[in-house]
This record gives structure tokens, sequence and C-alpha cells, in this order.
């Protein structure tokens, strides 16, 4: 449910609103990993945001705070900052054919900064992994990232992408918890037979690490139900991809609920972007 660019996002723009302190940002994007660094993709990118070039220099955590600044100017009303979350088919809020793009789509995440003019800077963000020597040999669920770098790619200001109303939002999750569950009814029946951990007890624990993850005081409570919402299913199809192919006996039933677990994602992603957004607009309006 939540990514580094939701963090990032919400508290960079809190911080640029005078709503939140360097501190919390730093705080937020510490709790995807211990260490962070911003590059300069090109040179125009390094002019924009005072990173280095042509040295490509990893800058650390606080250099992120100074390339915020300097990238946003001195918005005073609106957010500069914008959420993606493009996926192949749906790249709104990116300008089109470029390598930022093109990045964001593999990354399925990133960070518009628009400036005062015409000018704005991307930023996708990089999980990096330490070395299987030095792993621990009782590391049951994979390593954790040991570090994200973002990288920073100079871009032409977009119009904000057209979103879901946060009312719609809300009333779409409605009916999208109502199936989610009737595929996780149907599939913790499977899993009971065969011994599988049941569904429920595994949603829970995906929707407990997402709770280490907190919005800005300022955040409003519809955006921040529907975050929870979206939260709620989108664990119910983390968890049922998982177990569809072995809490399932029949063709047919596997083709149903596949059908109906295709378009929640959807559904999830378009209700999180309106969520944010409003929880973005709200900072400059407080």
């Amino acid at each position: 449910m939540w990514c580094p660019s939701v963090s990032l996002s919400v508290w960079a723009n809190a911080w640029l609103a005078g709503a939140a302190a360097p501190d919390d940002l730093l705080d937020a994007l510490s709790l995807w990993a211990p260490r962070h660094s911003v590059i300069a993709y090109d040179s125009v990118a390094a002019g924009r945001t005072g990173l280095p070039w042509p040295d490509l220099v990893d800058a650390g955590a606080v250099s992120m705070l100074q390339t915020l600044r300097t990238a946003a100017g001195t918005a005073t009303s609106t957010p500069p900052v914008a959420l993606s979350l493009p996926v192949p088919g749906d790249v709104r809020g990116l300008p089109a054919g470029t390598q930022f793009q093109r990045d964001a789509v593999a990354a399925g995440e990133a960070v518009v900064v628009t400036g005062d003019g015409t000018e704005a800077i991307g930023l996708v963000p990089d999980f990096e992994y330490p070395e299987l020597a030095d792993l621990e040999d009782d590391a049951d669920d994979g390593p954790d990232p040991c570090a994200i770098s973002w990288t920073v790619y100079s871009v032409p200001a977009v119009a904000p992408a057209a979103l879901m109303d946060l009312g719609e939002a809300e009333y779409e999750l409605r009916s999208a918890v109502r199936s989610a569950a009737e595929v996780l009814a149907t599939l913790r029946a499977g899993a009971a037979e065969l011994d599988v951990d049941d569904p429920r007890r595994l949603v829970a624990q995906v929707l407990e690490s997402e709770r280490r993850h907190r919005v800005p005081d300022h955040a409003p409570t519809r955006a921040v139900r529907v975050l929870e919402n979206a939260a709620q299913i989108d664990a119910i199809i983390a968890v049922s991809a998982g177990l569809i192919p072995i809490g399932l006996h029949s063709s047919s039933e596997l083709r149903l609920a596949s059908d109906v677990l295709q378009p929640l994602s959807t559904v999830v992603r378009s209700a999180r972007l309106a969520a944010v957004t409003a929880i973005l607009h709200s900072a400059w309006r407080n």
C-alpha cells in the first residue's frame, strides 16, 4: 500500500508548506531503508538542483532536502509535489517519451516536483540490498534494503493528471471490499483443506506492517480513511495472488478469482492517488 514515493511526496510537501519539520521527512524515509541518496541523471537535472555533475557522486539524505527546496522554487499556495503510480498503459502525470517516464513505469512509482516556471524534476527510487555474504543465515523473509538511491531527472512541467474524486474513490472502494472479501472467503475454504495458513491472518500481518507508516497531521479524515480501505484491499490482493494457485481446485474457479482481483488493483491505485492528492492540497490550506 505504502511505497517510498508516497512517503516522500506527503512529507516533502508538508515540509515545504511549513506543516512539518525536516526531521519528519527524514524519519519517514528511514522506515524504508537506513540510507538514502540522490544522484542527478544528467547535467540539466544537476543544474536545477545543485547536485554534483559530471562526477556521479551520491549525495546523502540531507541533500535531498536542498534538492527538493531548490526544485520547488517559491511555491506559496499549491503543492509543488505530485505522486505518480504508473503502470504500462497508464502513465498519467508523466512527460511522454522521456527516460524518466520509462524508469518510473519500471519502478511503479515516482515523484514530480514542479518549480516556478515550466521546469520540473522527477525522482525515481531504486532499492539497494546487501551482498549475500553480509546476510544473516537465519533470515527467512529475504533481505531488507540497506539503502535507496533516488535518481533525479530534468523533465518538462506537465499539467496535473485528472484523478478520481475522493468521494467517488471511497464509493468504489466499498464495492471493491465486498468483491475482495468474497475471493478471500473462497480461498480460505480451499486453504483450510490444504493446511495452508489462514488467509485472514496473512492479510492482518500485511496490514500491521503498513501501520508503521503515518501521514501528516493535516491529512483530511476522509483521505486517511480511503488510504486505510485501499490498504485492506491491497493486502487481500497480495495474499490472494499467492494463494490462488493452491487454494482453488478448478480452472473455472481460478479464472473467476483472477477476473475479480485484476480490476481491484486499478481501483486501489486510483484511490491511493486521489487520497494522496487530497493530503498534498490540505497542507497548503491549513
